[in-house]
């Protein structure tokens, strides 16, 4: 056997060992890297103001725990123990409230009333406690398992902030590929993910903040519920509508006509329309000239179908992942033009030579 061949197979062996190993922590770590990626620019400035890439390092984790995963843990852990505090006799009224909603609803929606009247009536009491119970347990399987990923994701992030350079330069070595190619390759992507992530980050703070703002005054915990809307707004299209409508049902079922009302036009007009048409692009291109100082070379319509996609195969990470994967595939097919056109640019010199 030729020495290449007996190290190509020694080396597909180690690799299918430490895929085995590592199985576990892949998402954990492909997560950390897409979000260091996002974050460059931040370590690169946070590096010319402290002068330690040590310290730069655990000042953007921190930053990142703060803004991101604590937030998502406070969440989770006070949804947990709302649910389990759930009267039944209270999700009976607001389901009443829905079930009279529903009968009431213009003609234009005749063809769902079916459809949500059918599923309404096969609710009880004893289902509803019995539903809120799995949910329960449900929320608190997934608090506990996103907390332990968390703690992974901030650790791994720590480390490929503070050794990236060294990393991404032992790869392109490792790689071989001519050095333009890994240049376009790694700023596509990393452009890409910025603009994903801060318009991620300032979306959720800046909707969440408005929508925490109006419910506070109603007397409700402004915090809890403004990170809960700031992380439904994520969802493309029907997020905000996953927390407003039931604050509406709710206080109908109270009597509260005009907090109804009031939550719902409120939702509507100022998150809905004059947040998210108006402000949010605003806020994300001057993200894009002021931090990241370069437009993104993907189309705003193909990442938020990349969210989609994403948030519907993945889960949560999937909104990470969804544009990082779309990002990635058409890098290459420039990159494979850009070879194609160089390839066919040489064959006119050489025929007319």
């Amino acid at each position: 056997m030729k020495p290449q061949y007996f190290l190509a197979a020694l080396f597909l062996l180690s690799l299918y060992g430490m895929f085995h190993l590592y199985q576990p922590f892949l998402l954990s770590i492909t997560i950390a890297a897409l979000l260091a990626m996002s974050t460059a620019n931040l370590q690169t400035r946070l590096e010319r103001l402290t002068h330690s890439p040590l310290l730069s390092a655990f000042i953007s984790t921190l930053l990142l725990a703060l803004l991101f995963f604590a937030p998502l843990g406070y969440f989770l852990t006070n949804l947990t123990i709302k649910i389990n505090a759930m009267e039944p006799a209270t999700i009976e009224r607001v389901f009443e409230t829905a079930r009279a909603w529903v009968g009431s609803s213009p003609e234009l929606l005749s063809p769902f009333i079916p459809h949500f009247d059918a599923w309404l009536q096969e609710l009880s009491i004893g289902k509803i406690a019995a539903n809120a119970l799995s949910i329960a347990g449900t929320v608190g399987k997934y608090s506990a398992s996103f907390l332990k990923s968390a703690l992974l994701i901030i650790v791994f992030y720590f480390f490929a902030q503070y050794n990236g350079r060294s990393i991404a330069a032992f790869m392109k070595k490792v790689i071989q590929l001519p050095r333009q190619d890994t240049t376009l390759l790694s700023f596509e992507l990393t452009s890409v993910m910025s603009v994903v992530f801060y318009s991620i980050i300032t979306t959720a703070m800046f909707e969440g903040a408005l929508f925490g703002i109006a419910v506070s005054f109603m007397g409700y915990n402004g915090i809890l519920f403004g990170i809960m809307y700031g992380f439904a707004s994520l969802i493309p299209v029907v997020g905000g509508v996953l927390m407003w409508l039931p604050f509406m049902l709710y206080e109908l079922s109270q009597e509260h006509v005009g907090a109804a009302l009031f939550i719902a036009l409120y939702s509507i007009v100022v998150i809905s329309v004059v947040a998210d048409t108006f402000v949010k692009p605003w806020i994300i291109k001057q993200i894009n000239l002021r931090i990241i100082k370069a437009e993104a070379k993907m189309n705003e319509l193909l990442i938020f179908f990349a969210i989609i996609a994403g948030l519907t195969t993945f889960g949560f990470w999937g909104m990470i992942l969804g544009p990082a994967i779309t990002a990635f595939f058409f890098s290459l097919l420039k990159l494979i033009e850009q070879h194609r056109s160089f390839g066919n640019d040489k064959t006119l010199k050489t025929n007319r030579l």
